[in-house]
């Protein structure tokens, strides 16, 4: 037993000296944990901000200056006040994105119950802001309208009140999601290509010869390239969480970031078994990238991170249930957004063991095969 410990304790130090003189692989570390995830947070595509609109006021009422009162900052820039003639040359020129028209008598209108129109004008070419935006904006314009008929007319209020109250991300910021859900599809992506690459370098280099001749076995081979790409990725993950994540975004971790990093070694312990296992079925680096991509795709739209399981078909929902991603996505959401402890998330613990150790016995199946093949 120790020497087969000594064996694994030196064969990953070997692969993680590997690993410091491979200048991509540790330039894409970087960048994936790094700025990856903080563009992830950044640069949501479907986030509403700072969209320039103007507004034509041909009634000049106090309503309608209510309504242009209304758009401001984050969501929509300070508004344009511009004359009729100057909407379609502004659109044109890219300009604004929302153009809103008051007509003449609206506020009249208004308050004698004629419901009169707005015409709305949306550059379609800026389609994130153009589909949320237009929406937003009359939502808006819809609530100054009903606040200034109600105060008007003097009408009681409601019987009922709806409070709403927004758990876990109060400001309902996207970016607070983005950058968590950037951090969890990284670290199945990035722990199936260190270790796959691993293997795929060695037998380009000719040194997995080197270690059959060695007297170490296959299972000890495995474990090493296991524990050593593990290592770096839980690393990276950590530095990511704290410097990236709390950091520079400023989201706030409600839950234990121990247990976060106790649920993501587990799962690399399914995903670099993984990644060995596809490293097996494949002889150069370029077709190892094709494999990826048709299985790396899946995973991460079907786990639960982007898309909730909930709105998927049953069908698939059971399906991804034998993928480690969709049980890590459930558990890291939980402890990242959710403060959630191990009370509750340690039936997802459990699975990502038994998932783990089921592609690892097939991974090393597969490895020793591949081995005799070549000896």
């Amino acid at each position: 037993m120790r020497r087969t410990l000594h064996n694994i304790w030196h064969l990953g130090v070997k692969e993680l000296w590997g690993l410091w003189r491979d200048p991509a692989m540790l330039v894409l570390i970087v960048f994936m944990f790094g700025f990856s995830v903080y563009s992830g947070a950044r640069a949501m595509p479907e986030t509403l901000n700072r969209a320039p609109i103007a507004i034509v006021d041909e009634d000049a009422s106090p309503l309608s200056a209510r309504i242009a009162q209304a758009f401001y900052p984050p969501h929509f820039l300070s508004p344009s006040m511009i004359g009729l003639q100057q909407v379609d040359p502004g659109m044109d020129a890219g300009i604004y994105t929302f153009v809103l028209v008051i007509p003449v008598n609206f506020q009249r209108d208004v308050l004698a119950g004629r419901a009169p129109a707005l015409q709305l004008n949306v550059d379609a070419t800026r389609m994130t802001q153009a589909f949320n935006g237009s929406s937003a904006v009359q939502r808006i314009v819809q609530g100054e309208i009903a606040a200034f008929v109600q105060r008007h007319k003097g009408s009681s209020a409601a019987p009922v009140e709806l409070a709403l109250r927004a758990r876990f991300n109060p400001t309902l910021d996207k970016g607070w999601f983005g950058a968590m859900t950037q951090l969890i599809n990284h670290v199945t992506m990035v722990s199936i290509l260190l270790c796959g690459a691993a293997l795929i370098r060695e037998r380009e280099h000719g040194t997995i010869e080197h270690l059959l001749a060695m007297p170490v076995t296959p299972a000890e081979i495995m474990l090493s390239k296991v524990w050593a790409m593990g290592l770096v990725v839980l690393v990276a993950v950590a530095a990511s969480l704290q410097f990236v994540v709390k950091g520079l975004v400023g989201v706030p971790v409600e839950g234990s970031t121990a247990l976060f990093l106790l649920t993501t070694a587990l799962h690399l312990f399914a995903t670099t078994a993984m990644g060995i296992f596809m490293a097996t079925m494949t002889r150069s680096m370029p077709q190892f990238a094709l494999l990826l991509i048709l299985i790396l795709l899946p995973l991460q739209m079907l786990s639960g991170g982007s898309t909730p399981r909930e709105s998927m078909p049953l069908l698939v929902q059971h399906i991804m249930l034998a993928a480690p991603t969709t049980h890590f996505t459930i558990a890291g959401q939980a402890i990242l957004f959710r403060g959630a402890g191990l009370a509750i998330v340690w039936p997802q613990l459990v699975a990502l063991l038994a998932i783990g150790g089921v592609f690892f016995g097939v991974a090393l199946r597969r490895f020793r095969r591949t081995i005799s093949q070549m000896a």
